[in-house]
Order: C-alpha cells, then sequence, then structure tokens
C-alpha cells in the first residue's frame, strides 16, 4: 500500500487547517489508505511527524501556506492542496498526491507524453486562457509535450490539427461549458473544470493521464459521451453556463446596437414617427432582431449541452415558445432543461437498425423532442413561469432604497466571494439574463463589483508596498488592466497568496460597489465591456453614478487589503 504523509499550514492555525487535516486523516480511513498528518502553525497540537514515517513515505501533500519544513523531505514526491481544495474536495486532493506517488494503472508512468488540451469558460475571456498557461506551464514542468486549443469568446485559437489529435496519448479538457467531442473517437478523455487547470496543472495532469477514459466511436457520432466523474459533478450548473455563454453575443450586440439608437435618434429613436431614420433602424436590429434570439439562443444551447446537436432545434423552438408566453429567461432556462433531458433520454432508448440509425438526429429526435417541449411549454410550463417572470420584473424594477441597496450588496459579494467562480458566475448570468427582460440595474451593479478586485489590489500595491512582495508589486499593473476591462480575475494571485486577509477586504469593496450602484439606480445595457463602455452613449445611465460606484468601492477595498495584510519581510 502507498504510504502517503500530509502536513497542513494553518499560519494562526485558523479553524479552516484543523478542519483540512480532520477532513484529510477521516477520508484516509475510509479508503484504509495509510496516512500520517503533521499539522503546523502557532498553537498547533500534536506531535510532528517522524524520521521514520517520513523515510517510509513513498510521497507527502503539502496543504495550506507557512512554513511547512520543505526541507526534511528530500526527494520524496510532492503534491500541493489549498486548505479550501482539502474542504471542497478531500477525495479528489488525495487521488491527485497518489498520482504522483505511483504509476497509473495501465499506462507507463515514465517518459513523456503527448498531450492536446482544449479550455473554455461561459464568458470565453479570463478563465479560458488562465487554464490554459496552467495546462501548459505543468506539462512543460513535467516534461510532456501538450498544445492547448482555447475556445474563447472570438472562437477557437490555436486550434488542434487532426494530426495532433491522432499522435496525443491523451486528449485533457478543461471547460465550463459543453465541448464537442467528435474529433476525439478512440482517443483517451478527461474532463474537468477549468479552475482543477488554474489551481493545479501538475496535479490535474497525473490524474488525467492514470483517469483518462476512451471515447467510443458511437458515443462521438451520436454526441459528446460525458463519462468522467470531474464533469458529471458540474451537472446543471454547467449545462446553464454553456448557455450563458452562446447567449451573450445576442445581449452585448443588441445593447450596444440599442445604445447606439438611442445616440443617433435620442430617447424615441425607436417610435413610429421616426421609422426610416438611422436610429430606428439600429433600434429594430437591436431590439427586434437580437434581443429577440437572446432566449431561444439560451435555451438552445443548455438543450446542446446536454444532448448535443439533436436538442439544438428543440431548445430553440422551446425558447421562441417561452419568449411568445412572456416567460423570458427563466421559461427558456426550463424549455432548455427539458429540451436537452427529453432528446437525451431518447436517444439512449430509441434503438433502430444500423441502417436507420442516420435517422435519429436529424428526424426523430429533433421532432419528438420539439413535441413533448413545446407541449410542455404551452399547456404546463409557460403560463406559470410567465407569472413568476411577471412578478419578479415588477419586484426589481420597483425597487427603491433600502430593497435596492440589500440586493445590490448581495450582488455585489457574490462578485468577488469566489472571483469567476460558481457564485461570481451565478450573479453574472442571472443579471445578464434579465437585461432580455429590460432590467438593467443588476448587470450595472455586477460589472461595477466584478472590476472592484483587480482594481482595488492593484491601488493597495501604490498606497501600501509594503504589504507585497516585488514580483506582486509589477503584477499589480497587469490586475488594473485587467480590473478596467471587467475581469474580476485579475485578483486571484493575490487572494490565493493569502485569501483569509484579501477575499474579506475584496468582498467589502464589491458590496460597497454593488450596493451604490443599485442605491443610484446605474442602468448598463450591455453585459461587459468595463471602463471601455462609459464612452459608448446611454450604454450605463447615469455616468456619474458608476464612477462614483465604481471608485468608493475601489478605495475601501484597497484601504482594507492595506489594514488586513501584514508587511512582507
Amino acid at each position: 500500500m502507498t504510504h502517503l504523509v500530509a502536513v497542513v499550514g494553518g499560519g494562526d492555525l485558523s479553524t479552516h487547517a484543523v478542519l483540512a487535516a480532520e477532513a484529510l486523516r477521516r477520508a484516509a480511513g475510509r479508503r484504509n489508505q495509510r496516512l500520517d498528518v503533521e499539522l503546523r502553525g502557532r498553537g498547533a497540537t500534536g506531535a510532528p511527524l517522524s524520521e521514520s514515517a517520513i523515510r517510509d513515505a513513498d510521497a507527502v501533500l503539502l496543504v495550506g501556506n507557512g512554513d511547512l519544513g520543505e526541507g526534511r523531505f528530500g526527494a520524496l514526491r510532492r503534491a500541493k492542496a489549498a486548505i479550501d481544495d482539502v474542504l471542497t474536495d478531500v477525495e479528489g486532493v488525495i487521488d491527485r498526491a497518489l498520482a504522483g506517488a505511483a504509476p497509473a494503472p495501465g499506462a507507463p508512468a515514465q517518459g513523456p507524453k503527448r498531450i492536446v488540451a482544449i479550455t473554455s469558460c461561459p464568458t470565453g475571456i479570463a478563465h479560458t486562457f488562465m487554464a490554459a498557461e496552467g495546462i501548459q506551464a505543468a506539462a512543460q514542468g513535467l516534461g510532456h509535450a501538450v498544445r492547448v486549443e482555447t475556445q474563447g469568446s472570438v472562437g477557437a485559437r490555436d486550434a488542434l490539427t487532426p494530426e495532433e489529435i491522432a499522435a496525443a496519448d491523451i486528449v485533457l479538457i478543461a471547460a465550463d461549458t459543453g465541448v464537442d467531442r467528435g474529433r476525439f473517437a478512440g482517443k483517451r478523455v478527461y474532463a474537468t473544470t477549468t479552475k482543477a487547470a488554474i489551481r493545479d496543472g501538475k496535479g490535474l495532469i497525473a490524474t488525467a493521464l492514470k483517469d483518462a477514459e476512451l471515447q467510443g466511436a458511437a458515443a462521438a457520432e451520436s454526441g459528446p459521451a460525458r463519462p468522467a466523474a470531474a464533469e458529471k459533478k458540474a451537472g446543471a450548473y454547467k449545462h446553464l453556463m454553456t448557455g450563458v455563454s452562446f447567449m451573450l453575443p445576442f445581449v452585448v450586440a443588441g445593447g450596444l446596437l440599442i445604445a447606439l439608437a438611442f445616440a443617433f435618434g435620442g430617447i424615441d429613436a425607436m417610435s413610429p414617427e421616426n421609422k426610416g431614420t438611422l436610429g430606428f433602424a439600429l433600434g429594430e436590429i437591436g431590439a427586434k432582431a437580437a434581443f429577440a434570439l437572446i432566449v431561444p439562443a439560451l435555451a438552445g444551447y443548455i438543450a446542446y449541452s446536454i444532448a448535443d446537436r439533436p436538442g439544438i432545434a428543440p431548445g430553440m423552438i422551446g425558447g421562441m415558445l417561452a419568449a411568445n408566453l412572456n416567460a423570458g429567461f427563466l421559461g427558456g432556462i426550463v424549455a432548455g432543461f427539458i429540451a436537452g433531458y427529453t432528446v437525451s433520454f431518447l436517444s439512449r432508448s430509441i434503438r433502430l437498425p444500423k441502417n436507420l440509425e442516420g435517422l435519429k438526429p436529424v428526424l426523430i429526435l429533433p421532432l419528438l423532442g420539439t413535441l413533448v417541449t413545446g407541449l410542455l411549454m404551452v399547456y404546463v410550463i409557460g403560463v406559470p413561469v410567465a407569472a413568476l417572470l411577471a412578478a419578479l420584473t415588477g419586484w426589481l424594477k420597483g425597487m427603491q432604497g433600502a430593497s435596492a441597496l440589500v440586493l445590490g450588496l448581495i450582488l455585489g459579494a457574490m462578485m468577488a466571494v469566489d472571483m469567476g467562480g460558481p457564485i461570481n458566475k451565478a450573479a453574472y448570468a442571472s443579471s445578464a439574463a434579465l437585461i432580455s427582460s429590460g432590467i438593467y440595474t443588476p448587470m450595472a451593479a455586477v460589472m461595477l463589483a466584478g472590476m472592484t478586485p483587480p482594481l482595488g489590489i492593484a491601488l493597495a500595491t501604490r498606497l501600501f508596498p509594503g504589504r507585497f512582495t516585488a514580483q506582486e508589486r509589477e503584477a499589480g499593473t497587469a490586475a488594473a488592466v485587467l480590473g478596467a476591462a471587467f475581469i474580476t480575475e485579475g485578483a486571484i494571485p493575490f487572494a490565493a497568496a493569502d485569501p483569509l486577509r484579501v477575499i474579506p477586504a475584496l468582498v467589502a469593496g464589491s458590496a460597497a460597489a454593488g450596493a451604490i450602484s443599485m442605491t443610484l439606480g446605474v442602468a448598463l445595457r450591455v453585459p461587459h465591456g468595463g471602463l471601455f463602455v462609459l464612452p459608448i452613449p446611454n450604454a450605463i445611465t447615469p455616468v456619474l453614478g458608476a464612477v462614483v460606484a465604481l471608485v468608493v468601492g475601489t478605495v475601501i477595498t484597497a484601504v482594507l487589503v492595506g489594514v488586513f495584510k501584514k508587511r512582507t519581510a
């Protein structure tokens, strides 16, 4: 049996470190895994790892920050993890540690491998490329050859060629949206999230080499199989994020065109008496074309994420019915899941002679999926969801004073608590979807609160240089640029280095920005852009209110970071 030793560093011995150590002990007990744990930090109790335990160990797991006594372990194989990783996925942490300690079953552990990878996130901006960099750096450090295709907001970059795929030992997919696997028939495929690639690229590659599963030709023909456990865990959230990622271009294009319509034709640009003017034409394109496709696109690509191409038509038709029934984005979400799971069920259940299988994806599945989805939307789902959306819309439009402030506080805090993770994306996706219902204030609060963490960090590196290393001070400039472009993830490296002090400061600043934005009634018609939307007429109003919210939130973040963080040695 592999012998694993672990060191958990808690700095001032936080409760989280104690819980992480106990979680490791219990998980090892459940697995009958030999594990010795040492808890380090001020006030730590318990004996340190003995020399015999270290000598007999096959690998060491280093958890947390601070002095972990790494010099004791010599050439012993090492795996690293954050305390939060242990608390949320202790089994995965142990798996990655063991993967670095012993050869993977069924695959030689020695020698360089050829890896091809795909990264993708809902907005296709920060996490897509951070995950790609994590995989590339990890593969280089481990001596493997790697090629990464990024599926970002401008489409696929550095697309994998058939020759590269054919020569690869494994295909690694780090994505928070659905990825078409039709190219990978006959290859070993491992799927996970972008977060795994960003946090622990080496551990991810070790796990992928061990656990990648063969992509069957039949599965590739009918749609992307999803066998990996890490991908299954994403479930409904991942499908929703796929729909949001495809919906966003319609929201961006429509919102900016409507803003330009007001710029050229005034506030009455889309009135019938202005027909024939440029402002009216831009309004028609934005409001009656781009915005009309928001809900169908959301529903269609939720269904696509679940059932691949056969789900697109039932999903989009269900989304169009939701829009026509005034069920809006809520109805579109419901229609997308109904269509996707219906088509997926029918695809598994219907068995045809081999010479007729080609009819399933182009005739049988779209027809039956559309029939089931459409009838449910018309007779069961549409009316109650429309009533719910009407109530929600009325409540949001009527929000003033304390209620607006509270919602702004919540949305702002959500944007900073995990900076691009599920909580952040939930606030962003719901606010972006509300644009299709004419609710623009939550989107403004979310964008301003999302810009605050990296901008506040950048300001803190200038106001309190003694709290940061030279490398962090240099990174502050990059954080400022990312913050200006509404890329919250620019604050992640600083939060990861000192989470217990930095994250509360980020949350406080973002909550303040969101609360001020909602209280002042700042409205944003497009779901992205950062400072670059300010010059566009009517894209964000009032501009002064937006600037006030952003400045106050940034200053609060910077001051609190300076107060909470300790001086560097």
